[in-house]
């Protein structure tokens, strides 16, 4: 069926389109015959895909489609299929589903029997992985970490148990803290890289160990600003043997416990942020809001930021 068709009395074509992470040059051939032919693009920022658009002199009418979009909007773009028109579907960057919304729209036209076309493109997760030269050929993709509590840490210790790299997407504020727990559950000489800004105008890729990049960010030699990939390389040896053996040393070395009641605070990551609350300090941030926002970033209670850099 060619996409655009509105007579199929079977549904319509959801495409599912991948856009530039970050340099608009790198869209598809495939991707602009889409979203040039098809007769509504759902967005998740019209704003953002409309500069897509005008870069190549597509005029196509766009509609809006996000994580806070509810059902109504939901069943609006499923009417839209059921009549038999097609429809693209776009993030932001990237590829709807892959951390980004799409995956409900996909499922639920799926679930009707309706068919779904991927348009592949550019991909951080992989342009991350061949510039990073550490993963190997097994990797596992875990997208965004949760912010705090068991599940966090759940996540963080699977991540040290398994013997594949893993691929994380993180949030400028959050990246010495999601480092400095890293550097706690799988330990400070694991090779890992923080990509940044990746196909953009600052683009770049600091390799190292954990350790070293935690420090790094911690101190703001990584700027905490643009959109972050960190890639935690391959526990040397057997997975979960060498990665538990890492994580006593780690503990080892910070004075820490497994049986330490404060175990979701590490110390490596108490210390990170006390670090980050002390730059916002020395650059001019009252001491109680910058523990407010460190707090908020990280998780930790604002009381154990505030009190131990102000010397209580």
């Amino acid at each position: 069926m060619t996409p655009g068709t509105a007579s199929d009395p079977s549904g319509g074509i959801l495409y599912v389109v991948a856009t530039p992470i970050g340099n608009l040059g790198d869209v598809t051939l495939r991707a602009l015959d889409v979203l040039r032919s098809v007769p509504l693009i759902a967005a998740e920022d019209t704003r953002i895909t409309r500069r897509l658009l005008v870069r190549h002199g597509i005029d196509t009418r766009l509609t809006s489609h996000h994580a806070r979009s509810g059902p109504g909007r939901l069943e609006l773009l499923l009417d839209h299929l059921r009549g038999g028109a097609d429809l693209a579907v776009v993030t932001d960057a990237g590829t709807p589903g892959v951390s980004d919304p799409g995956e409900g729209l996909v499922a639920a036209w799926a679930a009707e029997r309706g068919r779904v076309v991927p348009i592949p493109g550019p991909s951080a997760v992989v342009a991350a992985i061949a510039a990073a030269g550490i993963a190997g050929p097994r990797w596992s993709f875990e997208g965004f970490l949760p912010r705090s509590g068991r599940e966090r840490r759940t996540r963080l210790d699977r991540i040290a148990d398994d013997d594949r790299s893993a691929v994380l997407y993180e949030a400028p504020g959050r990246v010495a803290a999601t480092l400095a727990d890293l550097v706690a559950a799988c330990g400070a000489e694991r090779p890992a890289a923080v990509c940044r800004e990746l196909t953009k105008l600052h683009e770049t890729i600091e390799r190292g160990t954990l350790g070293a990049l935690a420090g790094a960010a911690a101190d703001g030699r990584i700027p905490a600003r643009g959109e972050f990939v960190i890639i935690v390389g391959p526990v040397a040896g057997t997975g979960s043997g060498r990665a538990r053996g890492a994580r006593a040393s780690s503990a080892a070395a910070t004075g820490s416990s497994a049986t330490d009641p404060r175990a979701s605070e590490p110390a490596v990551a108490l210390s990170a942020a006390r670090a980050e609350v002390e730059r916002l300090v020395a650059a001019g941030v009252a001491r109680g809001e910058a523990a407010r926002r460190v707090s908020a970033a990280t998780g930790l209670p604002r009381r154990r930021l505030y009190g131990v850099s102000a010397g209580r």
